[in-house]
């Protein structure tokens, strides 16, 4: 079978399925469904979110200047969806979504209860590229939820808590995880050899 070549465009999926909150205080909070959003720079840590100029987070956004990056889930699956195709000019979203607003410890913005990571964040520049902006953000803080933490190792169980990706417009459970970072350098451990034992005569 041969390779087809299509027009330039986006396909570099997976994504991120996520719920970005903004406003400054209570009566402006909003939420927008982001896809296009990622890791930059690791120190000093560094994400962006990208935004059509017509969205109401984006003029909330340029205007604070500071966002909360709030992963989803498989149960929050259907309210990431309609906070990405409403208006929060005719919506209270989180009102109508039944989620819960928490004050974040660092931005104005508040975290998502129900999202099992929030990730708060400061806008470092907006770059105008086109059809959308990319707003380039230091991050704060990162917030979790306790229930997700493995009290044996102290690690957060990202597999546990339900997290989804985009891919070509449909939301997607992720599998279990197939290794990881490193795992296929790793050595392998010897399993010791047990030396028999001559029989005395």
């Amino acid at each position: 079978m041969g390779r087809i070549d299509w027009k330039a465009g986006n396909m570099i999926y997976p994504v991120p399925a996520a719920l970005v909150s903004c406003g400054g205080c209570e009566d402006e909070y909003n939420l927008i469904t982001v896809s296009w959003t990622g890791t930059i720079c690791t120190n000093p840590p560094l994400c962006y979110i990208s935004l059509r100029k017509e969205r109401l987070s984006h003029e909330i956004i340029s205007r604070e200047r500071e966002f909360v990056i709030n992963l989803s889930t498989e149960e929050t699956a259907r309210a990431t969806d309609w906070c990405g195709v409403k208006s929060g000019r005719e919506f209270n979203k989180f009102k109508e979504c039944g989620l819960t607003a928490l004050p974040a410890s660092h931005v104005k913005a508040p975290i998502v209860a129900e999202s099992p990571v929030a990730v708060e964040c400061r806008v470092t520049e907006i770059k105008e590229l086109g059809s959308h902006d990319m707003f380039l953000a230091e991050v704060l803080s990162v917030s979790v939820d306790e229930k997700y933490m493995d009290p044996d190792t102290g690690a957060f169980d990202m597999h546990a808590a339900g997290l989804i990706a985009s891919a070509h417009g449909k939301y997607c459970g992720l599998k279990k995880p197939l290794g990881h970072f490193g795992y296929s350098i790793k050595k392998k451990k010897k399993k010791p050899r047990h030396r028999q034992r001559k029989k005395r005569s």
